[in-house]
């Protein structure tokens, strides 16, 4: 039961962090281009992890013991996760809208809860999927924007971890294309395929760090896995290598310390996310740390004014999303 209390605190912890940094990129998004901004907060993440896995080594006891193939779920996790669940995102985005992209997106759980079944034996009663639904359902509600409104918006509130800083005001500005181009072709004809294909990648990222957490108890070396090999992939499928260091020498300093201030919340909550996978079902921890919007929407409101954000479905579908929550986490 103590065990099962600090998971649900993890993941608590891990939807506050995630949805600081979606606050902090409103503010850096203005003064530095986000696929920019994307590459200072990647870069971060992998600092801060490295330093936090410093920290914890010195003040801990016992050694660092080694787990093969754990290690290989994280970076696998990581490469599912940053490069390919990204990937089909971002066109989901692009070719047909944030709003039907990001239905997909918030019906990640319901994956994460299938493949967590079929390849760890993980079972959640009936009154916790009753649940789960029910959340899923609300967050849906509250994803809902009608035609007309931007993008950016919606995507920045629906981005999981460290994604939020590219796909806010173009999508597809600094994409990775990692298929040839008539495979590409075929798949962004499809929503379905794309969209489904964003969350099983997200599922399998989960599932494979939950599986890796629950071996080999280190959700720091986790989440600097993840992101030294997102980091990587980046680099590797810039489209801009040559001026990236022009850039950066030109950026703006705030908004450089902005982005860096997004890494350092995005990579943590990645750990508390991971640390949470190790106590609690999978697929609850991943609800809880989709219902950014529930924080974002009332606090850009208040810090922002965005007054169009706060609307009767948004209200409805974060009582939806706060009832299913409630229902999993008494269940």
């Amino acid at each position: 039961m103590a065990e099962q209390f600090l998971g649900y605190l993890l993941a608590v912890a891990a939807l506050l962090l995630f949805g600081s940094g979606i606050l902090v990129t409103k503010f850096a998004s203005s003064r530095i281009t986000l696929d920019l901004g994307f590459l200072i907060a990647t870069s971060t993440n992998v600092a801060f992890a490295a330093l936090a896995l410093a920290v914890q080594l010195a003040l801990r006891s016992e050694a660092l013991t080694w787990n093969a193939q754990a290690f290989w779920l994280f970076a696998a996790a990581g490469g599912f996760s940053t490069y390919l669940g990204r990937w089909f995102f971002y066109e989901a985005v692009v070719r047909f809208g944030p709003a039907k992209a990001s239905v997909f997106q918030v019906s990640s759980p319901l994956f994460t809860a299938l493949i967590a079944w079929l390849w760890l034996g993980e079972h959640l009663s009936l009154t916790a999927a009753v649940g789960l639904g029910v959340a899923i359902a609300g967050l849906m509600l509250v994803s809902y924007k009608p035609r007309g409104q931007t993008a950016d918006a919606t995507v920045a509130q629906q981005m999981p971890k460290s994604d939020v800083a590219r796909a806010s005001a173009n999508p597809s500005k600094g994409t990775v294309d990692p298929t040839p181009r008539p495979m590409r072709e075929k798949l962004l004809q499809s929503v379905l395929l794309l969209g489904l294909g964003s969350s099983f990648a997200y599922a399998i990222g989960n599932v494979l760090r939950g599986s890796a957490v629950r071996s080999w108890n280190e959700p720091v070396v986790g989440a600097l896995v993840g992101a030294v090999l997102g980091l990587a992939l980046h680099l590797a499928f810039s489209p801009d290598k040559s001026g990236l260091v022009g850039r950066l020498q030109q950026a703006n300093r705030q908004g450089v310390w902005l982005y860096a201030l997004m890494g350092v919340c995005t990579i943590s909550g990645q750990m508390c996310l991971i640390g949470a996978m190790r106590f609690i079902p999978l697929s609850v921890a991943t609800l809880m740390t989709l219902c950014t919007p529930l924080l974002v929407f009332p606090l850009s409101h208040l810090l922002f004014k965005n007054s169009g954000d706060v609307t009767r479905n948004t209200l409805l579908g974060g009582a939806l999303a706060l009832i299913g929550i409630a229902i999993v986490v008494m269940r």
